[in-house]
């Protein structure tokens, strides 16, 4: 079973890293996974893109060609991607204006919100969005993909991380986030 990812939105949001540890959890369950990734020349505000490819199998071709989820964060990723969904589902932040012409299924989630309000720390969006897909697609247990998270996050930060991905998983399940948050 092959399962293809596109976590998409500007730079500086941590999308890459989302991706880095996505792939990461799934190689803790034993799974074969690939991460790639491209963004614009702007150090942040430009275009970003990670690609994750999740398998029990081998993995022949390392790119997404069609993903089975698409996270978009910003209307412009929302909009380049969107078109392009064959199948699969899209993960939209609420604040992108939804485009009628875009027939995949598609989920709002307050992600950004989420991060900035909710937690007061935007900078956390990436791991909220990772809890989101990690809810949502149930590619790796939820034990697992903290496992990552903390392998991954710089020291001091592990609590916020830990509740930004707890937030993420309860909003991919039609949960309210823990008060803790």
């Amino acid at each position: 079973m092959r399962v293809e990812f596109r976590l998409s939105g500007s730079g500086g949001q941590g999308l890459l890293l989302a991706g880095i540890v996505l792939a990461e959890a799934a190689i803790l369950e034993g799974k074969n996974a690939v991460q790639t990734q491209s963004y614009g020349p702007e150090a942040r505000g430009g275009s970003s893109k990670a690609e994750v490819v999740i398998s029990d199998d081998d993995i022949d071709y390392p790119k997404a060609t069609d993903p089975d989820f698409l996270l978009a964060l910003t209307s412009e990723a929302y909009r380049t991607y969107g078109r392009l969904m064959g199948k699969g589902t899209i993960i939209v932040d609420s604040s992108v204006p939804l485009d009628p012409a875009i027939a995949a299924k598609t989920v709002t989630l307050p992600i950004l919100k989420t991060a900035a309000v909710d937690l007061g720390k935007k900078v956390v969006a990436n791991i909220v969005a990772l809890g989101v897909l990690g809810g949502l697609s149930g590619i790796v247990s939820d034990a697992i993909l903290e496992r990552a998270v903390l392998a991954r996050v710089p020291k001091g930060t592990e609590d916020l991380n830990v509740k930004a991905l707890r937030a993420g998983i309860a909003l991919a399940k039609g949960e309210t986030p823990p008060e803790s948050c």
